[in-house]
């Protein structure tokens, strides 16, 4: 991966869970670097040499103490273009078919900071503090569950991460 602002495009790729036990999905409480707090499914950053559920189930486990034993999908998938600061950011989402545990926070990275089952409203009430490119195809994806796969895209511009303009393309 190249470095981003100035260093030529940072390329990253991202592995997102969707756990669900009955109607109730997963959700972590991400507390970002600049203090900022956004919710969204456990998962983060493939690592050199891991596939998509390799980091998806190391990332799971260690964001929440729950161990994936099947994954399927992609459910998902998000592509991310930070124009202006040279980042590109392509994310896969699959869901949990077989699981076991309890929550249980370890986070190594020290970023998750709380984690839950939600219903339908408890979820739209907590992503409304999340970036449109997390929150928007979560809740697609939960209101319809449709058997292909979805695809959404992202155009990000500006440099500061409060003053970021969004486009849905």
């Amino acid at each position: 991966m190249a470095e981003g602002a100035g260093g030529g495009v940072r390329d990253w790729a991202v592995a997102g869970g969707v756990v669900l036990k009955g109607e109730k999905l997963l959700l972590v409480r991400n507390r970002r670097r600049n203090d900022s707090v956004e919710w969204s499914t456990p998962g983060g950053v493939v690592d050199p040499g891991e596939t998509f559920l390799e980091a998806l189930s190391r990332e799971v486990r260690e964001e929440t103490g729950i161990r994936v034993n099947v994954w399927e999908g992609p459910l998902y998938e998000i592509t991310v273009n930070f124009a202006d600061l040279g980042w590109l950011m392509r994310v896969e989402v699959y869901r949990a078919v077989d699981w076991n545990g309890e929550i249980v926070l370890e986070d190594p990275d020290g970023i998750v900071e709380h984690a839950d089952f939600y219903d339908s409203e408890g979820c739209q009430a907590r992503l409304v503090q999340s970036p449109p490119w997390v929150r928007e195809p979560l809740l697609e994806w939960w209101r319809q569950r449709p058997e292909q796969m979805l695809s959404f895209r992202y155009e990000v511009t500006g440099t500061e991460i409060d003053r970021l303009a969004v486009v849905r393309l």
